[in-house]
């Protein structure tokens, strides 16, 4: 997210979304839980929802049609990995960096059961 911060040239505020379906040890999705608590004003604004892995696609739709409710200008969003193999919404992130095969990857901010989130890359969890 700094990263991506740096780069934005035009003024803009930072909000968080927490909202996870991997706890514990699993590398596979339960339920999603989703807090908008942390959210600045966003009605009639420019929203890009920042997500670090498109996966099944299900947490980013979500978000996005809890966030509508805002009445935001409009939404847009980024993700710095997309698993193309096991989309399973009609929405598509507008911007990506990286498509990847179906593996469970962790660092640059990912985890597993709240490790490696720190690590300066990204690789893969073999199970």
């Amino acid at each position: 997210m700094t990263d991506l911060m740096r780069r934005i040239e035009v003024p803009h505020q930072l909000g968080l979304v927490q909202a996870s379906s991997y706890r514990g040890k699993t590398t596979e999705a339960g339920e999603l839980r989703i807090n908008l608590d942390f959210l600045p004003e966003i009605r009639g604004r420019d929203v890009l929802l920042v997500d670090d892995i498109f996966d099944t696609g299900q947490t980013l739709s979500r978000i996005s049609e809890q966030l509508e409710l805002f009445e935001p200008k409009r939404i847009r969003s980024a993700v710095l990995l997309w698993k193309k193999s096991r989309t399973q919404v009609d929405l598509v992130p507008d911007y990506y960096c990286f498509d990847i095969p179906d593996e469970f990857v962790v660092g640059y901010g990912l985890d597993y059961n709240g490790e490696y989130r720190n690590l300066p890359y990204i690789g893969v969890i073999e199970n």
